[in-house]
């Protein structure tokens, strides 16, 4: 993308961090960081004086543990800088997550039980992301021989749920033959 031909004033920003750990405990943690700032002085809703630029506007951790079955252990938020006093008292709906595992219609689950006034939209929004982090953490440590019938249940899950890995496409045909299908109007 190019903007040569205009300037920008950047006016929020917004950072968003990720984090897989491997405990001593046999367990594991995935953390998730959002962080809003502001440019320029603001007002936020129901305050009496601006806050200078760079102030927080959201900082916001959310700490999932889980086992290597992905199910969740424990859940806690901390919210360090929310618009309104009272925006901490969503991290308790977290409880909700102990138990389930993080998988397929792991979103749609979450905003379940999370979304609109049950939670903060800001830890809903972190959650997806946070999934995908664990799923890339973990990963490695599930690679075995692709003949394996255990692998393959726990790989048969990713063909199909992006681009690279359709099932008729060069990765799955390479590293997953077994799993491949024929492009679509294919002749046999």
């Amino acid at each position: 993308m190019s903007t040569n031909a205009v300037t920008r004033e950047e006016l929020h920003h917004r950072a968003v961090d990720m984090r897989f750990y491997r405990r001593s405990d046999g367990l594991f943690e995935v953390e998730g960081r959002l962080v809003d700032t502001k440019t320029h002085p603001f007002r936020r809703l129901l305050a009496k004086e601006d806050a200078p630029p760079g102030h927080h506007l959201h900082d916001i951790t959310v700490r999932l543990v889980l086992d290597a079955e992905l199910q969740v252990h424990s859940a806690d938020a901390k919210m360090l800088a929310t618009p309104f006093s009272i925006c901490p008292g969503a991290a308790a709906a977290l409880q909700a997550l102990v138990g389930l595992s993080i998988g397929a219609g792991w979103n749609k689950r979450v905003r379940e039980l999370l979304g609109g006034v049950a939670s903060c939209t800001h830890i809903v929004e972190l959650l997806g992301p946070m999934a995908t982090t664990v799923l890339q953490g973990i990963a490695p440590l599930r690679i075995v021989s692709t003949d394996d019938p255990e692998e393959d249940a726990l790989r048969r899950f990713r063909v199909d749920s992006c681009y690279a890995f359709a099932a008729e496409r060069e990765v799955v045909v390479r590293l997953l033959p077994h799993l491949q299908r024929d492009k679509p109007g294919a002749s046999i």
